[in-house]
């Protein structure tokens, strides 16, 4: 047996998000932030747990504000 741990995962997210995560990785501490429409509220779920999963691979602090009126979310670096 082997700890989970120990294994990578080569799981690929869905293209969907692929440019958001290249945006991401452009963000700098204090400089712009990255903005999102969404349709709904899974759409923001969605878009925020490939976020979370990128600051945990990553190791950063990307954080989020949501504009519920406009249906945008900015993600940015603290």
């Amino acid at each position: 047996m082997v700890p989970r741990g120990n294994i990578s995962s080569s799981r690929k997210k869905s293209s969907k998000y692929s440019p958001l995560l290249d945006a991401l990785s452009k963000l700098k501490p204090g400089g712009d932030a990255v903005q999102v429409k969404y349709a709904n509220e899974k759409e923001l779920s969605s878009a925020r747990n490939v976020v979370y999963a990128y600051n945990r691979e990553n190791d950063k602090k990307v954080k989020s504000k949501k504009d519920s009126q406009n249906k945008i979310v900015f993600f940015y670096l603290k």
